[in-house]
């Protein structure tokens, strides 16, 4: 498949978490950069989103439950 080249102006700060991100998953920038295109126009990155707020919605009692029980074993501990 033939490359094109695409030119854009970000933020200093959003081209550093770019690169490091490409880099953390090692690939180049304009890979990672097809990636989320790719996953965006798809629909893959809103199903992702979507499926965890779900889980969050269908659990939120155990992270919840699990806070308060560290929380108790902090006061615990203190006292």
């Amino acid at each position: 498949m033939a490359k094109t080249q695409l030119g854009a102006r970000v933020d200093e700060d959003v081209a550093e978490l770019a690169k490091k991100r490409a880099s953390d998953l090692g690939l180049s920038i304009g890979d990672y950069l097809a990636r989320l295109v790719q996953d965006d126009a798809s629909g893959l990155r809103a199903r992702a989103v979507d499926a965890a707020g779900r889980f969050l919605n269908e659990h939120q009692g155990v992270f919840d439950e699990a806070e308060q029980d560290q929380e108790t074993v902090r006061g615990a501990r203190a006292a």
